[in-house]
């Protein structure tokens, strides 16, 4: 069988990261899975309408606090509150990958969205602590295993493993 892979689309090189820019990690490997159609590029935020550019957003809290429950909330770095935005981006991305029937995700690291890894602190002074945004996090409450960008090798061999 082969696994379906959900990828952030600013790592396939679109703009959509809130300062329009992107990531662009087309490897050799992305490539090959691109041609076998097993990606499938989406952008959450983007997805749950809201703009590019947009203000930089953090999960501001001082624990792991759930989100998706409403227990901490997204903020802009102007002051709005985002939560239900980035709540419903989390909803669409899970949406989108199980229509699709993907395994895995492959996503930006540090987003307030998509980080696996790390997110910011919510002080919006750059500061990282360890945690996830809520898509990342929703994607893998529901089975979906979740990559960073920087652990490209990890998914490959996850995927190698899984169609032996």
């Amino acid at each position: 069988m082969m696994n379906k892979i959900l990828v952030s689309a600013c790592l396939m090189g679109f703009k959509v990261r809130y300062d329009g820019s992107e990531k662009a990690q087309m490897t050799d490997q992305l490539q090959r899975w691109q041609k076998e159609q097993r990606l499938v590029i989406h952008c959450p935020e983007l997805a749950a309408g809201l703009p590019v550019p947009r203000p930089p957003a953090e999960i501001v809290s001082t624990d792991d606090q759930d989100v998706m429950q409403a227990q901490v909330r997204i903020h802009e770095m102007t002051g709005q509150d985002v939560t239900e935005h980035y709540q419903l981006a989390a909803w669409l991305a899970l949406r989108t990958a199980q229509e699709s029937g993907c395994t895995a995700a492959l996503l930006t690291d540090g987003s307030p969205t998509c980080g696996s890894q790390f997110i910011y602190d919510g002080s919006f002074s750059g500061q990282r602590k360890s945690g996830m945004g809520v898509a990342a996090s929703l994607l893998a409450e529901h089975g979906i295993a979740v990559f960073s960008e920087k652990r490209l090798a990890d998914l490959i061999a996850w995927i190698d493993e899984k169609e032996r």
